[in-house]
């Protein structure tokens, strides 16, 4: 499994500790509260302005959107989480083929060791805490895979299943709401075992995978599609169990599970010997939903 080696990955500059110190005083909820309530406003006037203005700073591609009219969307949200036209977004045919969950930047991509996950040069975050304490899913990924994928505002804003699985338990996990970006990620300890984030976990044919939501900064919400809203919630971790009493929830590799209302990050978790990484994958690539980022290992798939 390959990881950049932190040697070569780029150090925080003064500007990013700057940048990071800034955040901590600042009410990351009440900030949130009010992205999600200026996201949502109908007001053709000022959602026309804001829409248009995002995509001119973003440079945001309207081609590739199902509905291609800005005028058309009744909010700003509305058009964040656009969905995209089925030919932009083809699946690898190749059904043993891993496929990154979102559009972004590949943060990291490598193997999680000794209960530690790589987050950035001199950084990395525990297994156990970023899946909220759970004491019977954190061992079953144990010197597991993981990848990150980042999306930044231009992005495509909906998540999809990397693989086929069968959703079994949702955890929310309460927490701060930095920013994920680049120049954070370098900076915070444990940024991602510290943000609010929605934890699902999926039986595959090939082991237990898990899909994290992370929340941030002017992350309004973050939906599911078999739940709906998740985040925000309450201070206390919720948990969820699928499958009993609840029905099980089974997704197709490719299918939408869950969405963004902003930009944020997203986890994926394997467990051990199950994912090949492909290997010409490194820290900072661009990648697109439906791309391959890894194999099923050989013997594994069931």
């Amino acid at each position: 499994m390959n990881s950049q080696h932190p040697d070569t990955q780029t150090a925080a500059t003064f500007g990013d500790r700057l940048f990071a110190l800034l955040q901590y005083p600042l009410p990351h909820h009440l900030l949130s509260r009010g992205m999600h309530a200026l996201t949502r406003v109908e007001w053709s006037p000022l959602k026309d302005l804001l829409i248009r203005t995002a995509i001119r700073v973003y440079d945001i591609d309207m081609k590739e959107a199902l509905e291609n009219d800005p005028g058309h969307y009744r909010s700003f949200n509305h058009f964040f989480t656009r969905a995209l036209r089925p030919e932009a977004r083809p699946l690898e045919a190749d059904e043993t083929a891993v496929i990154s969950p979102a559009d972004g930047t590949l943060s990291q991509i490598g193997a999680i060791r000794n209960g530690r996950i790589f987050q950035a040069k001199g950084r990395n975050y525990g297994l156990g805490e970023l899946l909220g304490g759970d004491t019977v899913w954190t061992p079953r990924f144990e010197d597991g895979a993981f990848a990150t994928v980042y999306l930044s505002p231009r992005d495509y804003h909906r998540v999809h299943m990397p693989l086929d699985g069968v959703l079994r338990k949702m955890i929310h996990v309460p927490g701060r709401l930095f920013s994920v970006n680049p120049s954070t990620t370098r900076t915070i300890p444990r940024l991602f075992a510290r943000n609010e984030r929605v934890v699902c976990l999926f039986e595959t044919g090939t082991g237990p995978m898990a899909v994290i939501l992370v929340g941030a900064i002017f992350v309004a919400s973050i939906d599911t599609v078999w739940a709906g809203a998740i985040a925000p919630r309450s201070r206390a971790t919720t948990t969820w169990q699928y499958g009993e009493p609840s029905p099980a929830v089974p997704l197709d590799r490719g299918a939408e599970m869950g969405r963004f209302n902003m930009g944020s990050t997203v986890i994926v978790l394997f467990g051990k010997e199950a994912v090949r990484w492909k290997a010409a994958l490194q820290a900072e690539s661009p990648i697109r939903m439906g791309e391959t980022i890894g194999h099923i290992e050989q013997g594994m798939w069931v």
